[in-house]
């Protein structure tokens, strides 16, 4: 049997933390977590996860800032990152996928989207 894929999760809300973590390990993903976009990336060079799941609106550094300092680390930059944010105006999508984010999907979602996001960028990267 494959190894379950590790998922890195940076969300600063505890309650929308806790809801995503049991999403992502009923989709069958070992869960890591980060509170702050500082801790994303230091668990990102530490943990290796196969796929980042990244707030933007957080605290120390917010997802563009994380995102930008995992795509400068070389043990870090290709693994795929998934922005999963309440920024859902026009414009929100591309300036999450212009930062270096790999997809998009805008809060709230629903569990099935959310396992539909994860595999498309799984998919891409094999």
């Amino acid at each position: 049997m494959d190894a379950k894929k590790r998922v890195l999760l940076a969300e600063d809300h505890p309650g929308t933390m806790e809801v995503m973590q049991t999403e992502l390990e009923v989709l069958g993903y070992e869960v890591v977590l980060a509170q702050d976009g500082q801790e994303a990336v230091e668990k990102a060079a530490t943990e290796t996860p196969d796929l980042i799941v990244m707030d933007i609106i957080m605290p120390k550094l917010d997802g563009f800032q994380a995102t930008a300092r995992i795509r400068e680390n070389p043990r870090t930059k290709d693994i795929p990152i998934l922005a999963a944010t309440a920024l859902a105006r026009p414009g929100d999508r591309e300036k999450c996928l212009e930062s270096g984010c790999d997809g998009y999907i805008a809060k709230p979602f629903t569990h099935r989207q959310l396992g539909a996001a994860i595999d498309r960028l799984f998919e891409t990267r094999e």
